[in-house]
């Protein structure tokens, strides 16, 4: 029985999409960072065998957002492209917990929980990777086979000191800040994923950069030619300044609704705008950069540049249909409340926390909104700290007036205020 050999694109066409939005390549020549891929890829052209390209991710919360998205979107550029793609789910590692950014050890999850998030992952993920072309693996595959021998053999080819080479590790060494032994084992657990399924190529964020090294290392060790490493920026949230979280508010999840995607996308500023295209949508660089380019020469509308983005990304949640109707919601309620569609809007919870004033007994005084908070939950300012600041350097505006008070009664905002931080505004429309 003959099999077909995969067909792959030209070469060069391939590393328009895969370098895409790329902030480091490993192995890299210094001339031409993409000179790491061209080998791999020219090989894979000639012989007719795709890739092994995997990307491990840790069941650690059920719910996914646009951020976490970034490295599945390479995977399913690899995918178009006719490469393997390895969704790995952490299962084994997550008992430890990434390390990668804390400096506290976390809280172990439960094999129960663990197993329900996984679940989850597995619906949200099939929204961006085609489920019928997808290796679906979890890491206690191997790592649960190990046993205690094993684990042993796998950690006597490293040492301390070089744990102690993670930043975040050394920092914690350095602030007497507890480091659990078990952490130590994380970057050793993921290097070894990567022998057990033979990957070509690893992906993962740039604060991995040390756990991605470890597979190099161990593929070395084993005879395995080393993973290529590619790595993607952090994606800045709704704020445009920290990293998307819910636990910042600034983000936007993959299972909310088409309209609420849609306006949140909608309310970016127009510079970020622009690494969403690179990140969340599957456009060639270079013809993003000829987007770009009509915008700057005045042949594009920034607004509409947006309205596509928003469009794009909330069909590939969703459906078309959905997003036209989110399209239409929006402009709509825009229509009818007679704004501007240049300055973003935002709907707050008016009673959400630490926005509003005490009430104190026995005063008749109504409770007050403090323009602070106000700020950040309008994704002004990442904090109410720097929006403090702003306010005492005199650098808001409400409805068009400066404002450098702590305070506002609700009739001086009015029902639909409009927030200015410098070049940034932002509409506010109260949550019913």
């Amino acid at each position: 029985m003959s099999h077909t050999l995969p067909t792959f694109p030209p070469v060069e066409e391939q590393i328009d999409l895969i370098t895409k939005g790329v902030a480091e390549l490993i192995p890299a020549p210094e001339s031409d960072a993409k000179d790491a891929l061209r080998p791999r890829l020219e090989a894979a052209l000639k012989t007719g065998k795709p890739l092994r390209v995997k990307a491990g991710f840790d069941p650690t919360a059920p719910d996914l957002h646009l951020g976490h998205t970034v490295l599945m979107r390479k995977l399913r550029h690899f995918q178009q492209l006719g490469h393997t793609v390895i969704f790995l789910i952490g299962d084994s590692t997550a008992l430890i917990g990434d390390p990668t950014g804390k400096n506290v050890t976390r809280k172990p999850l439960t094999r129960e929980e663990i197993n329900r998030n996984a679940e989850t992952y597995k619906e949200q993920v099939f929204k961006i990777l085609d489920p019928e072309k997808t290796e679906v693996r979890f890491n206690s595959e191997w790592l649960d086979k190990l046993g205690f021998e094993g684990m042993i053999r796998l950690a006597a080819k490293f040492t301390v000191s070089q744990m102690l080479e993670r930043e975040d590790f050394h920092k914690r060494f350095q602030d007497e800040q507890p480091i659990s032994v078990h952490e130590l084992l994380y970057p050793m657990a993921q290097g070894y994923d990567s022998v057990a399924l033979e990957s070509d190529v690893e992906l993962g964020g740039t604060d991995q950069k040390f756990n991605l090294m470890r597979g190099r290392d161990l593929q070395r060790d084993a005879g395995q030619a080393p993973q290529i490493v590619l790595m993607t920026p952090i994606l800045e949230g709704l704020d445009g300044v920290q990293k998307m979280s819910k636990s910042l508010g600034n983000f936007i999840g993959v299972t909310e609704a088409p309209a609420s995607m849609y306006g949140k996308l909608m309310s970016i500023s127009d510079e970020l705008m622009w690494r969403y295209w690179t990140f969340l949508t599957d456009l060639p660089q270079s013809q993003i950069d000829a987007l770009r380019s009509d915008v700057a020469s005045g042949r594009l509308h920034p607004m509409q540049a947006k309205k596509d983005l928003a469009r794009i990304i909330t069909t590939d949640f969703h459906s078309e249909a959905a997003a036209e109707e989110a399209a239409q919601g929006w402009a709509t309620m825009f229509q009818s409340k007679g704004v501007s569609s240049d300055v973003p809007t935002m709907e707050i919870d008016p009673f959400a926390e630490g926005l509003r004033t005490p009430v104190i007994d026995g005063s008749a005084a109504p409770p007050q909104f403090r323009a602070a908070k106000l700020l950040q939950l309008a994704g002004l300012a990442p904090s109410t700290g720097e929006a403090m600041r702003k306010l005492n350097e005199n650098a808001v505006s409400i409805n068009g007036e400066k404002f450098a008070g702590r305070t506002l009664l609700p009739e001086e905002l009015g029902e639909h205020p409009t927030l200015r931080l410098g070049k940034k505004a932002v509409k506010v429309f109260w949550k019913q």
